[in-house]
């Protein structure tokens, strides 16, 4: 896998991961989270439709798969 951004696939990815990760009320919602597909609509409902940064969750550059990959580990 390249990756192009702090081992991320691209900034979007990176920067929703890192909300996730470190964000307690968005780190709580993840963890009961299925897939990133599943959580878009609670993210979305809570925060608005953009990350505090100004990306949007539902970014079509998003690189769902490593999402999915941060939301089983936690």
């Amino acid at each position: 896998m390249t990756t192009t951004y702090n081992g991320w696939a691209n900034y979007e990815t990176w920067n929703v991961a890192l909300w996730l990760q470190n964000d307690p009320g968005m780190y709580s919602l993840a963890k009961d989270a299925t897939s990133y597909d599943n959580l878009i609509p609670v993210l979305e409902c809570t925060y608005g439709q953009m990350t505090p940064d100004g990306v949007r969750w539902m970014d079509g550059t998003i690189n769902t798969t490593e999402l999915d990959s941060v939301i089983d580990e936690l």
